[in-house]
């Protein structure tokens, strides 16, 4: 794939794009969408277990365009104006990072709560959700420091060699996950496959904090508190 930096038109365009689009069915959705109460929020078993109306729904849905369009125009905006090719290129990573997860999650929560699905853990869920985290962990590793997206723990912005290795490890991490769970999703039983996926996103988080301090107290160049 080109390198962000050299396709940042495209990349703007996506940034837009997917914002105007999942804002779209936001509105649409308050207006026009299904009038019964849709699932919003399922359990660690895949299950519905609360309901709300269109309008909180499809706000739901505006609020999360609003917020790509935000994060991923001010990436933008911050990587033009920089003049450190280094500095825009993790500017760059960070923004594509953004488009491949808000609006994707965003439309897999739209589908799933517009067409009444009350069960996720099935097989085309979790390759769908599984998809997401391997394009994430795909990108997650170029990322550069920011406020918004990566590991961002405090040892993480004291060292820069902890902030690299904590950030590419965590998206070999997803990669690894989301391929795993692409690969099983049509064998896993239900609902072990989305526990299994669950338990690999909390210990891929977890290992990659960890491994934000440890580089950090190794670090000969970190920074102190």
């Amino acid at each position: 794939m080109t390198a962000p930096q050299k396709s940042a038109p495209a990349l703007n365009t996506a940034t837009v794009g997917l914002s105007l689009l999942v804002g779209g069915i936001g509105v649409w959705t308050v207006l026009a969408g299904p009038t019964e109460l849709l699932p919003i929020h399922y359990n660690a078993a895949g299950q519905a277990d609360d309901w709300g109306s269109r309008e909180l729904v499809g706000g739901a849905l505006v609020g999360l365009a609003l917020l790509t369009l935000l994060l991923g125009g001010g990436m933008a905006l911050a990587a033009g104006r920089t003049d450190d090719p280094a500095r825009r290129r993790a500017l760059r990573y960070a923004q594509l990072v953004v488009v491949l997860s808000i609006p994707l999650v965003s439309l897999l929560v739209a589908s799933a709560s517009l067409t009444g699905t009350t069960d996720i853990s099935g097989a085309l869920p979790m390759a769908l959700m599984s998809l997401v985290i391997l394009l994430i962990g795909a990108f997650l590793g170029r990322v550069g420091p920011n406020p918004f997206v990566g590991v961002r723990t405090p040892w993480a912005y004291k060292s820069r060699l902890a902030w690299e290795r904590s950030n590419r490890l965590a998206g070999r991490l997803f990669f690894v996950i989301g391929l795993a769970g692409l690969l099983t999703a049509p064998f896993a039983p239900r609902p072990l496959g989305l526990y299994g996926l669950l338990a690999a996103i909390v210990v891929a988080a977890v290992w990659s904090v960890v491994e934000s301090w440890r580089v950090w107290r190794t670090d000969p160049d970190r920074q102190p508190f």
